[in-house]
């Protein structure tokens, strides 16, 4: 009977002096865990290193449009703004010049009748006119000058917009463009329009025999900008 009390004792010991090392060594753990978070909320943020530019896009779907190729479209994400107006908008506006003759071939047209042809943007770029915007015109080395280099306009003074075209067609009356950027704002139809629309916005609207090259036919909708963070709701 002593024997069994004694060896149930021993147990009993051994039991208590296994809880007691789990409770120290779970106390030690959490303590080398506040402390290793202490160190992590002290330390300064660690930024050292090489880092290279992947991307650049200020006015999104432009260098997918106008970039020649692949190479062109990454030499084009890795140089800085001041350096990208000389280097991309000669090659910009060959591409621009490009498209309009590959879209005439294919319509059986000569590259005459599917010309660039200046867009609405010519009063804001170059001044008012009398007439609407046929006094201005915004020509293919104009038009890729401004958008080779890609950038937002900031105006402090102005609405901040893509491109707001005011009355509309044909004169556009108190039209704004290039003044910023808002969720609401169709940055790729805008392109588009700038690049295929000609002067009265329209052109390649696939009416007449000629393709749609003035929307990729995607709207936004009320329910895709919300009040909080990212401000784009759920994919349609």
């Amino acid at each position: 009977m002593k024997i069994y009390r004694i060896k149930y004792l021993f147990l009993s010991l051994l039991l208590a002096f296994a809880v007691i090392s789990c409770n120290n060594d779970d106390e030690a753990m959490m303590d080398d865990d506040l402390m290793m978070d202490d160190d992590m909320m002290s330390m300064n943020p660690d930024f050292s290193g090489t880092y290279a530019q992947v991307d650049f896009m200020g006015r999104p779907g432009i260098n997918t449009v106008l970039g020649a190729d692949g190479d062109a479209k990454d030499a084009h994400n890795i140089s800085v703004p001041t350096n990208q107006g000389t280097s991309f908008q000669a090659a910009y506006q060959a591409r621009l010049e490009a498209l309009h003759d590959a879209y005439a071939i294919a319509l059986g047209l000569t590259a005459e009748d599917v010309d660039y042809q200046p867009n609405i943007l010519g009063d804001i770029l170059n001044g008012p006119s009398n007439d609407g915007f046929t006094n201005n015109p915004v020509t293919a080395e104009v038009l890729t000058t401004v958008l080779a280099t890609d950038v937002l306009e900031v105006a402090p003074n102005a609405p901040t917009t893509y491109f707001n075209g005011g009355t509309g067609a044909p004169n556009y009356e108190g039209a704004i463009g290039f003044t910023g950027r808002t969720l609401q704002d169709d940055v790729i139809d805008v392109s588009l329009i700038l690049l295929f629309g000609g002067g009265d916005g329209v052109r390649f609207n696939g009416e007449g025999g000629l393709p749609q090259l003035v929307t990729d036919g995607v709207s936004l909708t009320a329910d895709n900008i919300t009040t909080t963070f990212p401000y784009i709701g759920s994919p349609e």
